[in-house]
Parts: structure tokens; C-alpha cells; sequence
């Protein structure tokens, strides 16, 4: 069987959640890098992240499923400033705590200190907090 790569992840825990989503639709599909990352998530980067394998004769089913994922995920959150919902939750630099965080783990090694996420907004460029 010939796998392919169909997207990659930064946690276990979208991949986990887009996985299931594709097993649900009957896509044979399994999760390459998953141990390295979630043992070591220093390493996410060097070995680009957990990446979501799917059979190649299923690549184009699978990818309609997860861009419909994505639509639905996005469709839940709108922008406060001008409604859009060209959203995605990101990781912002631009606190001075991020910045520590940084210079910390790079002086540190292992100890990383997570960083703040935001949802930012691509049409109007406001970053917001989801407020449940």
C-alpha cells in the first residue's frame, strides 16, 4: 500500500481529532511521528511535525474532509472587529512573556515554556481570546 502525507499537525491532539474524523468516513489513514512529537515536542519542528499518512487513492476524499473540517471549525469563531471568519489560533510573539520564553528554552535546552495563542484574523489583521 502507498501512503501519502496529507497534512501535518503540531500536537497530538488535532491530529487526533482529524484522524477521527477520517476514520469516521471509512479513509484508511494513520499518524507518522506521533510518539516523537508528543514525547518530545522540542523536536516538532525537525521532524515537521505528526503527519496524517493516507492512502494515496483516497488523498483527494480525505483532503475534502478536512478542508470541510477546517470551514466548520472556522465558522464557529468570528472576528470581533469585522466579523470575518478567516480565523486561525496562533502562536503571537509580540508579549514580552513569549520573548522570555524564548531566550529561556534556548539557554535551557528542554525546559520550554509554552506561549501564548491567539486567534488572529487574516482579513482585518486584529488578533482576540476566544471567550467561551
Amino acid at each position: 500500500m502507498s501512503f501519502v502525507i496529507l497534512n501535518a499537525y503540531n500536537n497530538y491532539i488535532d491530529a487526533h481529532i482529524a484522524k477521527g474524523v477520517l476514520e469516521e468516513e471509512g479513509v484508511n489513514c494513520w499518524l507518522k511521528d506521533e510518539h516523537t512529537v508528543t514525547i518530545d515536542p522540542i523536536l516538532t519542528n525537525a521532524v515537521g511535525g505528526i503527519k496524517i499518512m493516507v492512502h494515496k487513492d483516497q488523498a483527494e476524499k480525505a483532503w475534502g474532509i478536512l478542508t470541510a473540517l477546517k470551514k466548520e471549525q472556522q465558522a464557529k469563531v468570528a472576528c470581533p472587529k469585522c466579523g470575518s471568519h478567516n480565523i486561525e489560533l496562533v502562536s503571537t510573539p509580540r508579549k514580552a512573556i513569549n520573548w522570555i520564553s524564548a531566550i529561556t528554552t534556548f539557554f535551557l535546552g528542554d525546559y520550554a515554556i509554552t506561549t501564548d495563542k491567539v486567534n488572529h484574523c487574516f482579513d482585518c489583521k486584529h488578533e482576540f481570546r476566544q471567550v467561551d
